[in-house]
């Protein structure tokens, strides 16, 4: 018996035997235990590449590091997996809004080996965006196979998310969280449950394969003090601000190196850019979480400690020169190794930068000795609490990530504060989150909308209608009469022998002429056509075309690619669809 077969006769159990809802709830525990197991083998493989490259790091053959594994990423991406890359988080959010939550089978393996190549060898990327791809992959593939509607394929989609952040980071209630904020734009109480099955349970994975320190941990030493307030404030705006930097550089980045053509050519430069900028600052390798430990720790004066030419600053001026510099090429880096062809996500950058604001901030400030001394671990975290939250514009997510990293609520008002001025500081720049801002620009994702949603989800090919019979300018009425003979409709466009449109003819245009015989003769087509109020693309977005129905004051619009006539969209069609889709969403959410 094969397996299409056994999975029928599962299938048809199922539903005589298991309620849809606690159906999706053990399904959600399932994800929680792929995804987990994902996130566990991502970051061990990734530590192995970079431990056994380390014998090597203290030479000027560290430079082509990351040429060897943003080329090698980009060759596997553009020659045999055949994907493009770019950012995981907007794929996932693309694939719900367009795509009915199908997220292609290649994704549940292939960001894990890009990004593992391209962080290993020091791309100044995370890894946290290619895992959520791969448990969104393994949530979206896992629906479809159980044949789960377009509603809890979405779920199951951020089942995978919320699993991959938990095991990844040890933080289940971030996990849950990041799901609802970043991938999820609609949760009843019921999708609740099965995203903190998932959850926990990729939490627990990794627990048990790598213990408690899965990716970055730390254990609060100082105590919040309610007079550092003010400062907390100020902080909050500078990150802001910090993140507002971050996200343009980056997409500035990307877009030059874009201009390069050749996948290979483009590699080798973005590369050796990335590979000269880690000669000379070193924290920018990787991921950076090393980098902000040693700052918790104390030990920041062995930050640029790997460096070839500031590998012992003892001078704390210097240090801090050396830092700010170190915040102002990160976002380079991470754009030169998304845009050179490599694989990660903005996330552990934006918490690197964050983590390196705030230790600015209060260093600067207890060198300055302004009569109150503050905790540089302290406003490290909260700075990457901060800048995370202005970039991913998730203040719920950044707040409770560093809180269950540090393994308590120490830093909870201030983790708050930062966040939210960080949040309001970032959106009066930017509407958008680094994710979301294109996918909106473009109309490919519509948030908290429930009408421009349902359009969304519509697609002019699908609507077209081609029923309706059409004339060559230079024809006479009596052609155009023994065409409304035959004709269900009482539009005729007029096309030309390329398909050209020219005009449109109504049946109220010929309405008085049209039995009369002398003019059937003499009157020819072109002078009894209009040009139509409007014309629709093909690839115009719904929202696009209601407006062109609502400018006009038609109830019909030719649609035309490249000046051919393909056919008409009525509004009546649109809204009978509009009607059809709103039933079925609603009992999908009722199931």
């Amino acid at each position: 018996m094969n397996f299409k077969k056994l999975l029928g006769k599962f299938l048809i159990w199922r539903i005589r035997h298991v309620r849809t809802k606690n159906f999706v709830i053990i399904l959600g525990g399932l994800i929680g235990v792929i995804g987990g197991f994902a996130a566990v083998t991502l970051k061990s493989v990734v530590h192995f590449i970079q431990h056994s490259l380390t014998g090597l790091s203290d030479s000027f053959i560290y430079i082509f590091f990351p040429v060897v594994g943003i080329l090698i990423t980009s060759l596997l991406a553009n020659y045999i997996l055949k994907e493009r890359l770019g950012h995981g988080i907007t794929t996932i959010l693309y694939a719900i809004s367009k795509k009915s939550s199908i997220i292609s089978r290649t994704k549940m393996y292939s960001r894990m080996l890009t990004s593992g190549l391209t962080v290993g060898f020091g791309g100044s990327v995370g890894l946290e965006a290619p895992i959520v791809v791969t448990g969104s992959a393994i949530g979206s593939n896992i629906g479809r196979l159980m044949h789960l509607n377009y509603k809890q394929r979405t779920l199951m989609i951020g089942c995978g998310a919320a699993a991959a952040i938990s095991g990844i980071f040890n933080s289940p209630v971030a996990g849950v969280i990041f799901s609802i904020e970043v991938i999820l734009t609609d949760v009843t109480i019921a999708a609740f449950i099965p995203l903190l099955i998932a959850s926990v349970i990729g939490s627990l994975v990794s627990m048990l394969l790598l213990g408690d320190d899965v990716l970055f941990s730390f254990n609060l030493k100082d105590p919040f003090l309610t007079r550092d307030f003010i400062f907390y404030l100020i902080l909050g705006g500078i990150c802001g601000l910090v993140s507002y930097y971050f996200s343009n550089t980056t997409q500035f980045a990307e877009r030059v190196m874009s201009k390069i053509k050749q996948p290979v050519v483009k590699a080798v430069i973005g590369g050796l850019g990335l590979g000269v900028l880690m000669l000379f600052f070193n924290p920018l390798y990787g991921e950076g979480y090393d980098t902000i430990k040693l700052i918790l720790n104390g030990q920041s004066a062995e930050v640029l400690g790997n460096s070839q030419f500031f590998s012992n600053v003892s001078d704390q001026w210097l240090l801090v020169g050396l830092a700010f510099v170190v915040l102002l090429l990160k976002p380079i880096a991470t754009g030169l190794t998304i845009g050179a062809g490599g694989n990660g996500g903005i996330f552990a950058p934006s918490l690197f930068i964050g983590g390196i604001t705030g230790f600015l901030f209060a260093q600067i400030n207890n060198l300055l000795d302004l009569g109150r001394e503050l905790s540089v671990s302290n406003f490290t975290l909260v700075g990457m609490c901060g800048v995370m939250s202005g970039v991913l514009h998730a203040p719920l997510t950044a707040i409770f990530l560093i809180a269950e990293i540090t393994s308590g609520y120490t830093l909870f008002l201030p983790l708050m504060l930062v966040s939210a001025v960080a949040f309001s500081t970032n959106s009066y720049f930017q509407k958008h989150s680094f994710y979301t801002a294109k996918l909106i620009e473009s109309g490919d994702l519509i948030q908290h909308d429930k009408d421009k949603q349902l359009l969304s989800l519509m697609n002019i090919s699908k609507l077209l209608e081609k029923d309706l019979l059409t004339i060559q300018p230079q024809q006479n009425l009596e052609e155009l009469v023994a065409l409304v003979k035959k004709s269900k409709r009482n539009i005729f466009p007029v096309v030309d022998e390329d398909n050209v449109l020219k005009g449109i003819i109504t049946l109220d245009d010929i309405r008085e002429i049209m039995f009369d015989p002398e003019s059937q003769k003499s009157v020819i087509v072109e002078t009894l056509m209009h040009r139509p109020p409007e014309t629709v693309c093909p690839s115009d977005h719904m929202q696009e075309v209601m407006s062109k129905f609502e400018k006009s004051g038609a109830w019909n619009l030719p649609v035309i690619e490249e000046g051919q006539y393909l056919g008409i969209v009525s509004k009546s069609r649109i809204f009978n669809t509009y009607r059809t889709k709103l039933k079925r969403q609603q009992k999908e959410m009722g199931s």
